[in-house]
């Protein structure tokens, strides 16, 4: 009997510790915010989440208002979607709130790779040396050359013609910009000499067309990934490109490069000296590859997009490309060699800048999370206090609380090439019920989470559409085309991707 009693009373306590764990007990507590756990026990909301972020999203709003806590995959995430409180959530301290618990779970994940406890500050002190103030200026002119050498190499030998070409728009931006700068961060060739120079060249196309081809078909299976809901078949073939990047980005390898960039050689000499195993750097390789070159293409697509779909916008930035081109003793005509693009001049295009910029307010949709370490107070702009459990998660989605906010960017699904500058030339402000926003556009996160490559990933996409626009005429093939719907299994991890390509045409200017 007493066996029985025991026997009973454990399988008790499984089921209470079972069911605790999956959530059914957990009570809102009276300074916390609403709290809705959906109706499936552990899952909560996670197909709804998985299905479509942005109206998911939009629908609590609605329904609790801006802060509520949801149940998603055994996780119960805090929402707020008041852009008033987002300076004191991204400053707050790490030991209240972590973004790093989980983006190590995610690259180990995704990439494969082991985070040690200075990447983040390895990362920041590197980019900060190579990707901002001179260090930019370097890699700018590293990735111009490289533009040239993708884009615009046929002008020299005379081979390219003033008649139309076709392509997908997509693709094209994609494939040119994720190979520029690939070959900048990563290396060229080497050569022997003058003679060899073209040899190397054209081996830079063709291997950085290849690696493009293989990293588009990772790219596709990255949201699925990231979620972990891959079937076995793309699983295998998710790993298979996990160790096809590993071995080409290796150490080993980018030994033989020339040119390979000090934000890269850097890092790597870091985790050596602290100990991380070679076959662990050749995954972190795979990893930068992914953070730096999986958005700037396809924002520069919905660049150009715009730009061709609005022809006010585009003449415009096209005059402000011209007037600086010749302001610097450069213009592209028959015979002259292409422009050279410096970082001085990508700073002297205020128009440009607000265009890339409404691109982004439109179409990046990050989603910041943050692990809650400790109980957290947070206080709304309406004045009332929340408090946020330890363990649960901290979530911001700027797409819809601040991007697409009609009170703070009128008409939101409009694209205004001018939305973010004044008419002489100066940045605009922003607000919402009168009080001036900090936080109006954040495409790049903030706070110590913030992309440490976003001045470096800025001047690929102006460096491409500078080129394209000066040595180019642009349109596109049906000039009643629809936005493309996007990719919606894509919110959260950066810029959005279209669900179908588009035809657009392009010829010399000159």
């Amino acid at each position: 009997m007493a066996l029985w009693v025991t026997l009973l009373c454990t399988l008790v306590a499984s089921l209470l510790g079972g069911l605790y764990l999956l959530g059914v007990f957990r009570r809102r507590g009276p300074d916390e915010p609403p709290l809705d756990k959906g109706t499936i026990p552990w899952l909560g909301y996670l197909l709804d989440f998985r299905k479509d972020s942005s109206e998911f999203l939009k629908r609590m709003q609605r329904k609790h208002g801006d802060i509520f806590t949801v149940l998603i995959g055994g996780y119960y995430f805090t929402f707020v979607m008041d852009p008033f409180c987002f300076g004191a959530i991204v400053k707050e301290s790490r030991s209240k709130l972590d973004f790093r618990t989980f983006a190590t779970k995610l690259v180990l994940q995704v990439f494969g790779y082991k985070a040690i406890e200075a990447n983040h500050s390895m990362i920041h002190a590197s980019s900060t040396k190579h990707l901002m103030g001179d260090g930019l200026t370097v890699m700018t002119q590293a990735t111009m050359e490289n533009f040239q050498k993708l884009m615009l190499f046929s002008l020299r030998s005379g081979e390219e013609k003033r008649v139309w070409q076709e392509d997908n728009l997509f693709h094209y931006c994609y494939n040119i910009v994720f190979r520029a700068g690939y070959l900048a961060l990563y290396g060229t060739e080497p050569h022997q000499g003058e003679d060899n120079k073209e040899k190397a060249n054209e081996q830079d196309r063709i291997h950085s067309n290849q690696v493009f081809h293989e990293f588009r078909k990772y790219d596709r299976l990255f949201p699925r990934l990231a979620y972990a809901v891959l079937p076995p078949k793309d699983k295998r073939e998710a790993e298979r490109l996990k160790r096809f990047f590993w071995s080409m980005l290796s150490v080993k390898k980018s030994c033989q490069k020339d040119n390979i960039s000090g934000w890269i050689s850097d890092q790597n000499q870091f985790l050596a000296e602290n100990g991380v195993p070679e076959y662990m750097r050749d995954r972190f390789m795979f990893m930068l590859l992914w953070a730096s070159q999986g958005n700037t293409g396809p924002t520069a697509f919905w660049l150009l997009f715009y730009l061709m779909k609005h022809p006010e916008a585009m003449k415009a930035v096209k005059e402000e490309v011209d007037k600086v081109t010749r302001e610097n003793g450069q213009e592209p005509k028959p015979g002259s060699p292409p422009i050279n693009i410096t970082r001085d001049m990508l700073n002297q295009t205020p128009i440009l800048d607000s265009a890339v910029e409404e691109t982004l307010r439109l179409v990046a949709a990050p989603i910041l999370v943050r692990a809650v370490l400790q109980d957290t107070s947070l206080k709304m702009s309406s004045g009332r206090e929340y408090t946020i459990r330890k363990g649960d998660r901290l979530a911001l989605f700027p797409h819809v609380s601040v991007q697409m906010n009609p009170e703070i960017h009128p008409e939101p699904h409009e694209f205004r090439y001018n939305r973010f500058v004044n008419p002489d030339g100066t940045k605009k402000d922003f607000y919402k019920n009168g009080k001036r926003l900090k936080y109006f556009n954040m495409p790049w996160g903030a706070g110590v989470s913030i992309c440490p490559g976003r001045f470096f990933a800025t001047a690929e996409i102006k460096l491409f559409v500078f080129l394209m626009l000066s040595h180019y005429d642009l349109e596109l093939v049906n000039r009643e085309e629809e936005i493309p719907a996007i990719d919606v299994s894509r919110w959260g991890f950066g810029t959005m991707q279209p669900v179908r390509d588009i035809r657009f045409r392009y010829r010399l200017r000159f």
